[in-house]
């Protein structure tokens, strides 16, 4: 009848009572004073840690969405260009393009360098000489007129700059800019720099900031006119309906273009900068992770002190006919508990975040009386946040993943605990 007493009852998984020991386990008493400390502060490292790498990567993600949207808006998903010989048939390549499945946009275009002044500054620019129909059809542009308007633009005369721009010169659309190049009339003397003032027709502003500083949109023909150069251009920006599938329209493009082309893509002209993004993204969630494996590894700490210090509970819970998987599933609970609340609790104020990190932006600016989001130095106007489903998925579930598996070998200690020598030492 004894040795039938003292054999361990078999109970379902996560039984009742195992739940209701470890809410009174994670409850801890005052003596217990420390071991609830670290469980908090566990609670809190994955908390953290969930919602920084939710943060984090929205952001990320906003900003390779952002600048990809803005410099993909304003310049071709290809760029096509001369071999041999100058680009004088540039209607009949483009109008041949243009007629390619899935292009949306080809744009002759004339490129130049020159010094925009007025009266009270000056900066360097580029010039682009483009058609006013193709100017039009940059939704970029022509959807972001806040001065002004593109109706002007055909006569010839007319130019379309940035915001930034007019402010750094003090303008405003109807006043007159000056365009000043290195390259105009040749003379005895040498050649002299071309000086001709436009008359502002439109003012853009698409949100980056070094393209709303750095350029000025001018007729084709003008630009012709003003660069010198003989009824050709410098390249043609084709723009596609599916930038991320560019490879495939490289061969469709070189073919419509009738002559000896050299394209360059998107991908090669900004490899650089969404590579140097793509690397500061995967350290950042590297880094931002060991939070999460921080906090787990207390959840480890403070298991080991709580199966220490509960050595004569398991001792008797086990004389009582409790198993070793009862034991285990207890402590289990126990631990898991902290990640998984921790985690979702991390989740929600990720998302929060995320959905009002411009207003959360501006508060703080406002508080601290500073620029905390300066668009000169990050090129966009606001802080944008972008949530990945994908992502954050992955974030919790690694989480998660960490949780259980921090508790795994506190609780089987537990349960591989000696009742007759737990009980021997108390």
């Amino acid at each position: 009848m004894d040795e039938a007493m003292t054999e361990p009852v078999q109970t379902a998984p996560f039984a009742p009572f195992e739940w209701m020991l470890s809410a009174r386990y994670l409850r801890a008493r005052r003596k217990e004073g420390f071991i609830s400390v670290i469980a908090g502060f566990s609670f809190l490292g994955i908390m953290l840690g969930v919602a920084t790498l939710i943060i984090v990567m929205a952001v990320m993600n906003g900003f390779r969405k952002e600048l990809l949207d803005k410099i993909l808006g304003l310049n071709g998903h290809i760029l096509v260009q001369p071999l041999e010989s100058p680009l004088t048939d540039w209607k009949d390549v483009a109008d041949r393009i243009s007629q390619v499945q899935g292009i949306r946009l080809a744009a002759p275009v004339v490129d130049g360098q020159a010094l925009a002044s007025s009266p009270w500054n000056a900066s360097g620019v580029l010039v682009r000489g483009i058609r006013a129909d193709d100017l039009n059809n940059l939704t970029s542009i022509a959807k972001n007129i806040k001065q002004g308007s593109l109706e002007g633009f055909d006569d010839g005369q007319g130019v379309a700059i940035g915001r930034r721009l007019a402010d750094q010169l003090s303008l405003h659309a109807g006043d007159s800019v000056t365009l000043v190049a290195p390259k105009g009339a040749v003379t005895p003397m040498g050649t002299t720099p071309r000086i001709k003032p436009y008359k502002i027709v439109a003012v853009f502003e698409i949100g980056m900031s070094e393209y709303d500083l750095g350029f000025v949109f001018m007729p084709l023909a003008e630009a012709q006119a003003y660069f010198n150069r003989s009824n050709d251009v410098t390249s043609i920006e084709v723009f596609t309906t599916n930038p991320d599938k560019i490879d495939a329209f490289r061969k469709a493009v070189t073919e419509a273009a009738g002559r000896p082309v050299f394209l360059v893509d998107w991908r090669q002209r900004n490899s650089t900068f969404f590579n140097a993004l793509q690397v500061e993204r995967n350290v950042m969630f590297l880094i931002l992770t060991m939070i999460v494996l921080v906090a787990a590894l207390n959840i480890v700490s403070g298991l080991i002190m709580l199966v220490k210090d509960k050595g004569s509970d398991i001792a008797i819970l086990r004389t009582m006919g409790a198993s070793q998987g009862s034991i285990m599933r207890i402590f289990l609970i126990t631990g898991a508990s902290i990640g998984v609340v921790g985690t979702l609790v991390g989740f929600f104020v990720g998302l929060v975040i995320c959905l009002n990190i411009e207003s959360i932006r501006q508060f703080l600016s406002w508080l601290t009386s500073t620029e905390l989001f300066s668009p000169e130095l990050y090129f966009l106007s606001k802080l944008p946040a972008e949530i990945d489903i994908g992502e954050t998925t992955a974030v919790v579930i690694m989480a998660l993943t960490l949780s259980f598996l921090a508790t795994l070998y506190p609780s089987w200690r537990a349960a591989r605990l000696d009742p007759v020598e737990a009980l021997r030492y108390e």
